[in-house]
């Protein structure tokens, strides 16, 4: 598995298994008991690896000698793996700026601004390492290239599949149903694990409504910032 856009809401809620269950390697360990498995992910398209343009990746696995296995055998001049023993945190990072990322599009779409935009992923970036470390990943994983690095390039490249859904969004555009936006289902789905976890995820509540059509852009930005004044 790989990052940019790749881990979407598989697992998220499935009934009330814990995300270890639920999540890609765990679904890999309950059918495959045998297997070994680790997940490859982090901020990078396709299209850059295919034509041989820098990229640093993460490689999650939880068995550290195989994982060094794959981080030799992956390596290539152009492409840097950085080993990761948690996968839990690599797949909750990939999922969740997804959710992100289509808040941004949104920001840029109605016109919003790049100053709102870096607030936007900021914010965003704490609400996704609240709910990983509510359910035990680690705030370093959050905070490297499976976590933050992602959510910049998904929050401001146009390569974004979920970034160009929340900017034909945020403009009252349609948007072509046969292209794949993980972060719409996962919006809906972390909006319910939070609410049952008790972890503040406004953003993601306010992506699901728009995705739902309940609420307009205006009244999503209205209520997201007359929120009460807080510390940092």
């Amino acid at each position: 598995m790989r990052g940019a856009e790749r881990a979407g809401a598989g697992g998220l809620l499935q009934g009330h298994r814990p995300w270890h269950a639920g999540g890609p390697t765990g679904l890999i360990a309950r059918i495959c008991p045998g297997a070994a498995p680790a997940i490859l992910t982090g901020p990078s398209f396709a299209a850059d690896i295919a034509r041989g343009l820098p990229t640093a990746l993460t490689l999650a696995c939880a068995d550290a000698a195989l994982g060094a296995g794959l981080q030799e055998e992956l390596s290539a001049p152009t492409l840097r793996i950085y080993l990761s023993g948690d996968p839990l945190g690599a797949e909750l990072g990939g999922a969740l700026k997804n959710v992100i990322a289509i808040a941004a599009g949104v920001v840029i779409g109605a016109g919003l601004g790049e100053s709102a935009r870096a607030a936007l992923v900021t914010r965003g970036f704490a609400e996704m390492s609240r709910l990983a470390l509510e359910l035990g990943a680690r705030a370093e994983t959050l905070a490297g290239l499976s976590g933050l690095g992602d959510l910049v390039l998904t929050c401001t490249s146009a390569q974004s599949r979920n970034f160009r859904f929340g900017q034909a969004l945020g403009r009252g555009e349609g948007f072509d149903p046969g292209v794949t936006v993980e972060g719409v289902a996962t919006a809906a789905a972390v909006a319910r694990l939070a609410a049952q976890r008790g972890v503040d995820m406004p953003l993601a509540a306010m992506v699901t409504a728009l995705c739902q059509h309940k609420i307009t852009v205006a009244e999503a930005a209205e209520a997201l910032l007359s929120r009460p004044l807080k510390k940092e």
